[in-house]
């Protein structure tokens, strides 16, 4: 039996999918509100779907409205670290006047309760190896900018209206959907599994490791990855947490496990027979060593502890999704051209 209705803001995409599915399994019915501009319909299979625009405050509220929703998930949002330095309207358009439309029309119909996805980008270049969420805020680009932009001015309503709000920064999300239902799927690709998988694969050419020369026992970044579908299961944590009435919030999500990128590549190996030939690039400005959660917090307020992202299961589920979803083209060695990416 159903719980009630959740509107999906953004439930097309990579984690907002996922965490449908975890709603479902959870008995609330997820409803999918999505331009489609970068999410999937096809990731659309646990409720209803209506397309539009976050920006679209007319639009949204008939959202609401139509399924009678409890809460709102948000997930909407330009997510292209490197985009948004060049690009920074784009960011503040989408991610900060998208928000502030959402916020208007949940208070127009009175949905008083929201989930927001946020990020680690919001610390920016943290100098502590454990970042925890009174870390200092200091975001280096528009992206990180923007999300905590939308942090502010959820806080600064839930003082001034009857609106409440907790704000997951994720870290590194990766992984699969267990049932190999739902993968990381974006266009262009950036993040380091997904790209190190479509290099072995022979979709792409252009692989690279930036930097093998930081502080760190082997010399390439060290990051916090945290399994898509423990992300999602936070995401229904978060939501319970706010329906019985709980106090709002920011929380890390991360594993307080850090590996590099040498060390993800290894594993990537071991689960493929495939050793990646990758050219190093430069070093990126601003791209810290270490970049790991201390996840304390969310444990402890939310009761959230992450079961499916030691690294190996990460790789072994992304790897299942990739080979299944899009196998392997025989062309051009796929080990050995490369070119920069995001880790």
């Amino acid at each position: 039996m159903s719980t009630g209705s959740i509107l999906v803001v953004g439930g097309a995409g990579y984690v907002g999918a996922h965490t449908c599915k975890a709603l479902r399994r959870s008995g609330y019915t997820p409803v999918v509100f999505d331009n489609l501009s970068t999410g999937h319909r096809r990731f659309v299979r646990w409720g209803p779907f209506v397309q539009g625009d976050i920006r679209d405050d007319a639009a949204v509220l008939d959202a609401i409205r139509y399924c009678k929703a409890q809460a709102v998930l948000h997930f909407a949002a330009s997510a292209y670290v490197e985009e948004s330095v060049t690009n920074p309207r784009k960011y503040y358009e989408n991610n900060v006047a998208g928000s502030l439309s959402l916020l208007g029309a949940m208070l127009d119909a009175d949905c008083r309760k929201l989930v927001f996805s946020s990020s680690c980008a919001v610390y920016g270049e943290s100098r502590q190896l454990l970042i925890c969420e009174t870390s200092p805020l200091n975001p280096v680009t528009p992206y990180g900018a923007s999300k905590l932009m939308v942090e502010r001015f959820l806080s600064d309503y839930a003082r001034a209206c009857p609106l409440e709000s907790i704000a997951l920064r994720y870290f590194n999300a990766s992984g699969a959907d267990l049932e190999g239902e739902l993968g990381e799927l974006r266009d262009p690709e950036t993040h380091l599994i997904p790209r190190a998988m479509m290099a072995i694969q022979g979709h792409i050419t252009d692989f690279a490791v930036f930097g093998t020369d930081y502080d760190t026992p082997d010399g390439t970044p060290i990051r916090d990855y945290i399994h898509v579908s423990d992300l999602a299961e936070a995401h229904v944590l978060a939501l319970r947490r706010l329906l019985a009435g709980g106090p709002g919030g920011a929380f890390n999500l991360g594993t307080g496990h850090g590996y590099s990128v040498k060390e993800v590549l290894d594993t990537i190996a071991a689960e493929t027979g495939v050793r990646l030939k990758a050219v190093t690039a430069s070093r990126r400005q601003g791209d810290p060593p270490v970049l790991v959660a201390d996840a304390t917090l969310a444990k402890t307020e939310l009761g959230f502890t992450p079961s499916l992202s030691d690294l190996q299961n990460i790789v072994k589920t992304a790897w299942g999704w990739h080979s299944r979803a899009h196998p392997k083209r025989p062309t051009h060695s796929s080990t050995q051209d490369a070119a920069p990416i995001r880790t």
